[in-house]
């Protein structure tokens, strides 16, 4: 493209004239660079050709933030669907671990169930056992109740027949019973002598019985 060109201009007499004017080359790719150089050209002329340059440098300006706000925006939402994505993966994670960690709970909530379920169990039976043996032992100690209260009486009346007898009298009673014996010996009479000695040993057997309540 060369550096000089023409252009239209409107003069007071509507007439057309050609002028020549200096032309500075627009580079491609630069939208600012556009537009400067129509707004140049826009200064240079008059008129509509003017007006057109210039609402066209305003177009360009227009066109090219609409394209780099849409440009912008684009990178936004490409921005903000990678972290939705990032989100997504990370919630998914949380997700899987979540419903992993549920599965443990609800297995240790069923295992920790069955294993109250059998201690219970073991518990009742255990019960069991002890209310038979507390029935059990209620009805020995019954039976041993009344075979004390029994006893008791029996000594209660063993107590009301016995009869007190000094010691002196049971020694002078076996000093007797071995006077008879030694009679009875010498006239061989054996069954009263037999007689005689048993009734010895029982006085014996009487004294030797008093002896630890003498000495207490």
């Amino acid at each position: 493209m060369s550096s000089v060109g023409t252009a239209a201009v409107t003069t007071s007499g509507c007439k057309h004239h050609l002028m020549s004017a200096t032309v500075v080359p627009l580079l491609p790719n630069s939208a600012s660079e556009t537009t400067d150089f129509l707004r140049r050209m826009a200064s240079m002329v008059s008129g509509r050709n003017g007006e057109i340059l210039l609402r066209a440098a305003a177009l360009i300006a227009s066109l090219t933030q609409r394209a780099m706000s849409a440009e912008r925006l684009f990178h936004e939402q490409q921005e903000q669907n990678k972290r939705l994505v990032e989100l997504r993966e990370a919630t998914e994670l949380a997700s899987d671990a979540m419903v992993g960690q549920i599965a443990a709970l609800r297995a240790q909530l069923t295992e920790a169930t069955t294993a109250a379920a059998a201690e219970r169990a073991a518990f009742d039976t255990e019960r069991g056992k002890l209310l038979d043996l507390m029935q059990d032992a209620e009805g020995h100690i019954g039976k041993l109740t009344t075979e004390l209260e029994t006893l008791r009486a029996s000594v209660d009346a063993f107590n009301e027949t016995a009869i007190s007898v000094p010691i002196e009298v049971l020694r002078l009673a076996r000093t007797q019973f071995d006077y008879l014996s030694s009679g009875f010996a010498r006239k061989g009479d054996v069954i009263s002598q037999a007689m005689s000695e048993i009734g010895g040993f029982a006085i014996d057997q009487a004294l030797t019985a008093t002896k630890p309540a003498d000495e207490a």
